[in-house]
């Protein structure tokens, strides 16, 4: 079973995102970016990271891009409340991320772009 990793600040949204993915996925879950970056050096087969753009302390691109010195090979997306930012629209186009989804988003939608290769 493919090993994904949710990181939120907010407990609701990772209660929420377990129940909906641990069907299909091992799902890990962090509050943090911190906790996200020691949960990937625990777990380095994880396959896809995604995590939320607004965050205390550090946000998700800054997260993404310290999970990405050491882990490229993985694919990333944020997940936000918010719609397309600059500095959003900067990760794609760089190849930060490969995607970004707007809460509340689509489980199926969100299912399907894990699972492409």
């Amino acid at each position: 079973m493919m090993k994904i990793l949710f990181i939120d600040d907010e407990e609701i949204n990772v209660e929420l995102f377990k129940i909906n993915f641990s069907i299909d996925f091992e799902v890990l879950t962090g509050c943090s970016g911190l906790e996200g970056l020691e949960l990937l050096n625990q777990n380095p087969e994880t396959k896809v990271i995604l995590t939320d753009l607004k965050m205390p302390g550090m946000n998700g691109i800054e997260f993404i891009k310290k999970a990405k010195e050491k882990f490229p090979n993985k694919k990333y997306f944020i997940v936000t409340g918010f719609g397309l930012t600059e500095e959003i629209q900067d990760a794609i186009e760089s190849g930060l991320i490969h995607r970004y989804f707007r809460k509340p988003f689509s489980i199926k939608e969100l299912k399907q772009a894990i699972n492409e290769k």
